[in-house]
């Protein structure tokens, strides 16, 4: 599969989470909620998931390293290129704080 086009969207989520992206493979499958996401080591991109119970599952996701390197790849590259997010506006009550 080729990845045809990346998105992504960087946004202000006050946590790890710093852009969401999707996926587009062979102009015919895409893959949407990818987060990218920041720890001590540096970015990484996490695949889309739900909970149930108290567990979370990958949706979807690559199956080898080499693909999840090539779609990692891809996403941060747009990262970088991606413009930032608009600077969330403080309410009047938090300015009276």
């Amino acid at each position: 599969m080729e990845i045809t086009e990346v998105r992504v969207r960087k946004v202000n989520s006050g946590n790890r989470v710093k852009a969401i992206a999707q996926i587009t493979f062979d102009n015919e499958f895409v893959v949407h909620e990818i987060k990218v996401m920041e720890k001590p080591e540096g970015l990484f991109i996490a695949m889309p998931r739900r909970k149930k119970g108290e567990r979370y599952y990958d949706i979807a996701h690559p199956i080898n390293q080499e693909v999840r390197d090539k779609l990692t790849k891809a996403v941060l590259e747009k990262y970088e290129e991606a413009e930032d997010p608009e600077p969330v506006e403080k309410t009047k009550a938090e300015d009276a704080e």
